[in-house]
């Protein structure tokens, strides 16, 4: 007696097993299985047996990118379907055997992966679909995607796991120009421990800030994640970056300098004093509007011609300085004039009572020992217009429903 094997026919796979009489002969032939005469060697079909063609699915499984494909692009490549029939099964795999997440669609007829696919990467793909009547089809082919030629680097202003004030915005700088922006942004969320919403804001096409609508509440605890390697940015150019980076907002901090009263008002958790300063004279006045602190410098050179004011001033060491705005607009301490509280006398920093070595007794040394990067500083009852949104941290100068 011989066992008929499987049966396999394009677009269907079919179970079919059948007995042989060898009919006294040995039956040198062999033959198929399913094409063998009965007992007796006639052409009549064997009690029980049926010479009908065995039937194949009516489902037509239809796989993208073609089994053996190169090069393949991460994003929106992979897509199986079936037509005549719903889909039961779609494994996708890579060369370490690591699932790629995806789902069936609603109707049955379609599946996508939910991400983008890793570069440089070999996969395989198992699908099996069924037609009205159970016929199953099934298929297996295998693509190796792209490896890409060109990347674009990615920077931000977070340091992993520092602590930041309530005004912080993320800021992510780019080297090359990107086109596709929607798909970036999809590539760069956050995670917050109390629920936090943040977007994304394009200044340009290399930088893109992200905040909350509101200032973030003390306590927070942020993750960005940043999944760009396999993100498309440009045409033929990838993200450089998969990672995570953690980061804490700590007490709040917002400060309000007035102009006209050349007082500056410290609201730190809820607990208010003020202090005497000076903002920007009547040539040079201050911006008005929300600044954050960006950097902090214990002493700072400021020149007068790095910010196009000629040559009014070269002072080579400032004392207590942080940075508002990347146009030059400080907070820092003045060891060399007296007018706080009186009147503006500045080229359009905040400034207020040092000494020339910086002492941390005084009223800009302890402002400046207070103080972190991310705390909010804000400007009112100037003469100059609101400081640019994109001229440092300034994005809160944006109101939500155009972030």
């Amino acid at each position: 007696m011989r066992r008929g094997a499987v049966a396999l026919a394009m677009g269907g796979v079919l179970l079919l097993t059948a007995a042989c009489n060898d009919g006294g002969d040995g039956n040198k032939g062999g033959g198929d299985a399913a094409a063998t005469a009965g007992a007796g060697g006639t052409d009549a079909p064997a009690p029980g047996q049926s010479s009908a063609a065995p039937k194949t699915s009516a489902a037509v499984l239809t796989v993208e990118p073609k089994d053996g494909a190169q090069d393949v692009a991460p994003t929106n490549a992979l897509n199986v379907s079936v037509a005549g029939g719903t889909l039961t099964t779609v494994e996708v795999t890579d060369k370490e055997g690591k699932p790629v997440a995806g789902a069936i669609s609603a109707d049955g007829t379609g599946w996508k992966p939910s991400a983008p696919l890793t570069v440089g990467m070999a996969y395989k793909v198992n699908a099996q679909a069924k037609d009205a009547e159970g016929l199953v089809a099934a298929s297996t082919t295998s693509f190796t995607t792209l490896t890409p030629e060109k990347k674009v680097s990615t920077n931000d202003n977070i340091t992993d796991n520092a602590t930041y004030g309530v005004g912080m915005i993320v800021s992510v700088v780019f080297n090359k120009d990107v086109k596709n922006k929607d798909a970036v942004v999809k590539g760069i969320s956050f995670e917050t421990s109390n629920g936090t919403e943040v977007k994304g804001h394009w200044f340009g096409s290399r930088r893109l800030d992200f905040r909350p609508s509101e200032y973030w509440k003390p306590g927070t605890k942020v993750t960005i994640k940043y999944r760009l390697k396999n993100v498309e940015v440009a045409p033929g150019v990838y993200g450089d970056v998969d990672k995570d980076e953690p980061f804490t907002i700590g007490r709040s901090q917002v400060s309000t300098a007035d102009s006209a009263s050349h007082q500056m008002t410290v609201v730190r958790d809820g607990q208010s004093h003020t202090v005497p300063v000076t903002l920007g004279d009547e040539k040079n006045p201050s911006w008005n509007g929300v600044m954050v602190i960006s950097s902090k410098e214990k002493v700072t050179r400021m020149n007068s011609q790095t910010v196009g004011l000629g040559g009014e001033y070269d002072i080579p060491d400032v004392p207590h300085a942080m940075r508002l705005t990347t146009s030059g607009t400080f907070v820092h301490g003045n060891y060399w004039a007296n007018p706080f509280g009186k009147t503006n006398a500045s080229h359009g920093c905040i400034s207020m009572q040092d000494t020339k070595e910086g002492s941390d007794a005084s009223v800009a040394g302890k402002f400046f020992n207070d103080s972190m990067i991310g705390d909010v500083v804000k400007v009112v009852n100037s003469k100059e217009k609101t400081v640019s949104p994109d001229n440092g941290l300034s994005g809160w100068n944006i109101n939500w429903a155009n972030w």
